[in-house]
């Protein structure tokens, strides 16, 4: 247990998303102090610290975990990394702040939660939909059975981020990398699928390359894309409720993301149909006993008191106020570690799933980690 009042020194490794996303939330976080910037380019890391101001800059994370200014540590590089970057960060004395998908494997994962515990560290997941005022409201409404019991649930995810097959080759399009739409989007849907409506029974997957080569950015010749654009999930709460998921990062003019909740007693529909912006524009709407849907107000207290122009800052910013607030308490709470090892089971399971053209059973979380 720490000092509410005196700020966590954090190191930022990873400059991509990091640098976008992570380092504004750290910096709007009451609680947070950016102290170090980790790149493997040194020229680059140091000229990320000068113009933020951050003042320590490496290119060799053991050099970086050694500083004393450091208390915790914010994990944005690809997913390949994960895994051993949180080892060196847990066994160096750090708490980490990791973004998603988990780590490759479900067993990587689990490792991570084992170090974690072991090291009384805490290790939080950046599962920002949990922040967001219009999926906070729709939680509440299911905890007061406003649908009544869910008779089904249809999650669509569709979006053009990578439907234009000129877009150059990057990790995201390589499967050894953790590249895909199932680490990228899945990993988001297969957390809030468990925050909201409870675990996984079984599931049934198929992933898709649908766009099978980009240009390589350096050369501009075809490289080949080998990570899933696609994902079609069919799931059985162990409620028994069934679980429609569909999601596509390269569907020109698709609807948006939207979550369906189809009860006995109403209905609740929360969607955006904004292309690129997957914070901003959410609404929700409901109805109960066959009425019209309407759309129902957000509770004041769910509302950001700061945004920016990219909406996943904010969200973002109360996802690590939460992993501040969980260090100075001692105390884990979702969504740390654990949400994560299940997320990234569900993932591994859809793979195997994908391989097999069968049906899985989903292991209870509990009995898989004891």
């Amino acid at each position: 247990m720490s000092d509410l009042q005196t700020p966590i020194g954090v190191a930022l490794v990873g400059t991509g998303f990091g640098q976008k996303v992570h380092l504004p939330a750290l910096k709007d976080c009451p609680h947070t102090q950016v102290v170090a910037v980790y790149h493997r380019d040194r020229a680059k890391a140091e000229a990320i610290a000068q113009t933020h101001r951050i003042p320590h800059a490496a290119d060799n994370l053991e050099t970086l975990l050694a500083l004393p200014e450091i208390q915790g540590v914010c994990i944005s590089t690809p997913p390949f990394l994960h895994a051993e970057m949180a080892r060196q960060s847990l066994e160096a004395g750090k708490h980490v702040f990791l973004e998603k998908p988990t780590a490759m494997t479900v067993a990587e994962a689990n490792a991570i939660y084992e170090l974690s515990r072991s090291q009384k560290l805490q290790t939080s997941l950046d599962f920002e939909f949990r922040f967001i005022p219009a999926w906070m409201a729709l939680k509440t409404h299911l905890e007061n059975f406003y649908v009544g019991k869910p008779r089904s649930i249809k999650i669509d995810w569709l979006v053009p981020g990578r439907a234009d097959p000129t877009r150059p080759w990057s990790w995201h399009a390589s499967a050894e990398a953790g590249g895909g739409s199932l680490g990228a989007l899945g990993s988001h849907t297969f957390d809030y699928i468990a925050w909201l409506f409870g675990p996984v029974k079984q599931l049934c997957g198929r992933l898709v390359t649908s766009i099978g080569y980009r240009p390589d950015p350096v050369s501009s010749m075809a490289k080949a894309a080998d990570a899933d654009d696609t994902c079609f999930i069919l799931l059985e709460l162990a409620d028994g409720t069934p679980v429609q998921v569909s999601i596509s990062a390269t569907a020109y003019n698709g609807r948006g993301h939207w979550v369906e909740v189809y009860g006995d007693r109403g209905t609740l529909v929360l969607g955006s149909e904004h292309p690129t912006d997957y914070v901003h524009g959410f609404k929700l709407r409901g109805a109960q006993n066959g009425e019209p849907l309407a759309e129902l107000p957000i509770p004041e207290r769910y509302e950001f008191t700061k945004t920016h122009p990219d909406g996943r800052v904010a969200p973002v910013t109360r996802a690590i106020t939460h992993w501040a607030e969980c260090i100075h308490s001692g105390r884990s709470s979702a969504p740390s570690i654990r949400e994560g090892v299940y997320a990234q089971l569900l993932m591994d399971l859809t793979h195997e799933s994908h391989a097999t053209g069968c049906w899985v059973n989903v292991p209870d979380l509990e009995s898989f980690l004891s």
